[in-house]
């Protein structure tokens, strides 16, 4: 079995986060009043902008939103998240 790189690493924890994200917001649809629920999904949210910053900063965006030059619209320019080598 090949070792994962900190890339795949980092992007299966945020997939890991977001998942838990979705789930408790289908959860919360039907319980909205349930402070567990809630804290529980805050947690997931905070953990999943955090590291959607940190593969961004590391390995370029992974969402439209975390464009960040002035000068050119480099989303569409370079290779989406799913065409990146996993190197």
């Amino acid at each position: 079995m090949a070792m994962l790189s900190d890339k795949e690493k980092l992007m299966m924890k945020l997939q890991s986060s977001s998942f838990a994200m979705k789930e408790a917001e289908l959860f919360l649809d039907t319980h909205p009043t349930c402070r567990e629920g809630i804290e529980y999904y805050k947690k997931h949210k905070e953990l999943c902008d955090k590291l959607k910053a940190e593969y961004a900063e590391k390995y370029g965006p992974i969402t439209m939103d975390q464009q960040t030059s002035d000068k050119k619209w480099s989303w569409v320019t370079s290779p989406f998240p799913w065409e990146r080598s996993v190197d």
